[in-house]
């Protein structure tokens, strides 16, 4: 993986969908909407046996710097920088478009190999257009097909000739085999569509697993300048404008030496509100990230407080096993801070009993103050995500709490816990054998779970019991009787 390629093009013109097919995994969200994408998507791109970095980017667009179009082009322009050959995508079904022309001027000034590629040639329709991209002085395109996989072989060998002229690859190929190959890549990439998968997180970067983490909230929360202000540079496109993040962004951070995978995600608004079938995506996208996140931060408007739609995610959080850190941005615009904080504490120890404990802090994601005390939080919500504890520590404790307050008569009969253990981390996970498990009143287990925080300091973590029926030692000398 030792160059980049960045897929640049107007909107609409099938850039997330031919990054799809090479990264093998629908990790960009694809839609006839245009101008889905707007923060630039990195991935770990594969073509026989070519691999390489990959940049999705924002469709080029005309607009002033400080308008949203005008940072998405930013973006773009950071992509092509840090790449080392652009994939120009043009819609061969529109033919060339006076943005094409311009985009293409504009291209052909960066000091950076440029392949033409004219998507939407599956039909003989497009094949007009085909013939027009020439005039864009980029050399000859190449008629592709990014949904059927059509032209993935003619992709293929115009990469890989340019890889080797620049030796970021060695091994040489015979003449009488480039036919071979070029089959080759068609039976392997042919059928591709079927073997996709909606896949969260590429550890193929990694040599060792980083730790997962997601920034979720309402629209305008402020998620995209955190994660700006957490890395140091403007990876994310911010501004005042609600919803601008559609897709879940990974970005990689590193924390005194501890590699960190950073997941921005689309804003959360109320079910009833979302309408569109592009925000259903996103939502199913963000959602997605907090299934594989292991801590996730929830970040909040300190000037709007804690309202139901944060507490609904809180609680889907815990739902999940996450490790969960409350953080209410925007703190700097706060007036009267001492009651704003003592409301979101009465909030959520009144709103999350399942979670007593939880980490709450406040920043500036836009000033930087405030902000080094997130990442305490969250590394102490790590490690008790990961708490083991002593089978052991865990029975002294059982028989402590049960002398204190014995399980309940259920129908008369008394319940009786007979042994503990924790089965699992991630998050910490105990079983109880009981003699009549179905019988466990609920208010019991409540009782159970915050003393064992406060015994193991376990705040801020979910966790969960399973119960078991111990085996009857006298069911054996029954049968003997008999």
């Amino acid at each position: 993986m030792n160059f980049t390629v960045a897929i640049v093009g107007r909107p609409n013109v099938g850039k997330s969908t031919l990054f799809n097919r090479l990264a093998g995994k629908r990790l960009a969200l694809v839609d006839d909407t245009p101008g889905v994408t707007r923060d630039r998507r990195e991935g770990v791109g594969h073509l026989g046996d070519l691999t390489f970095r990959i940049f999705d980017t924002a469709g080029l667009e005309e607009g002033d710097s400080a308008s949203l179009f005008g940072r998405m082009r930013f973006q773009t322009e950071i992509g092509i920088d840090d790449a080392d050959i652009a994939i120009m995508m043009i819609d061969s079904r529109a033919g060339i478009t006076p943005l094409d022309e311009h985009f293409a001027d504009w291209i052909r000034k960066k000091p950076i190999h440029t392949i033409l590629v004219a998507n939407k040639c599956e039909s003989r329709a497009a094949q007009s257009g085909l013939y027009e991209a020439f005039s864009l002085g980029l050399g000859e395109p190449i008629g592709f097909s990014a949904e059927h996989g059509e032209g993935l072989a003619e992709l293929y060998t115009a990469i890989l000739k340019i890889a080797q002229a620049e030796g970021w690859d060695n091994q040489e190929e015979e003449p009488d085999k480039e036919e071979e190959r070029a089959k080759a890549i068609r039976d392997e990439f042919g059928e591709i569509e079927d073997n996709l998968d909606y896949e969260f997180q590429d550890d193929e970067n990694f040599d060792e697993t980083p730790l997962q983490l997601a920034v979720v909230g309402r629209p305008n929360a402020g998620k995209s300048t955190l994660i700006n202000a957490l890395i140091g540079e403007e990876r994310m496109i911010t501004g005042p404008e609600a919803g601008i993040t559609r897709d879940s962004i990974s970005v990689d951070w590193e924390v005194a030496g501890r590699p960190v995978k950073l997941f921005d995600t689309a804003g959360l608004r109320r079910k009833s509100r979302v309408q569109e079938k592009l925000e259903k995506l996103s939502v199913a996208d963000a959602l997605r990230a907090i299934q594989y996140a292991e801590v996730v931060v929830l970040l909040i408007d300190a000037e709007l407080g804690i309202e139901k739609q944060d507490l609904k995610i809180a609680s889907l959080v815990v739902q999940e096993g996450r490790g969960l850190v409350v953080a209410l941005n925007k703190w700097d615009l706060v007036a009267d801070r001492l009651k704003v904080q003592r409301e979101a504490k009465d909030t959520l120890a009144r709103s999350l009993p399942q979670l007593k404990g939880v980490e709450v802090v406040h920043f500036s994601a836009l000033t930087g103050g405030g902000i080094k005390m997130l990442w305490p939080a969250i590394e102490h919500v790590h490690d008790m995500w990961n708490a083991r504890v002593s089978t052991a520590a865990l029975n002294r404790w059982l028989t402590d709490v049960i002398d204190r307050h014995p399980p309940p008569l259920v129908a008369g009969r008394r319940l009786k816990i007979r042994f503990a253990a924790q089965v699992k981390t991630r998050p910490p996970t105990f079983i109880l054998f009981v003699n009549r498990p179905s019988d466990m009143p609920d208010s019991y287990l409540r009782y159970l779970e915050n003393d064992l925080r406060h015994a193991f300091d376990l705040a801020a973590t979910p966790i969960r019991f399973l119960m078991r029926k111990g085996a009857n030692p006298y069911e054996g000398r029954r049968k003997k009787r008999k």
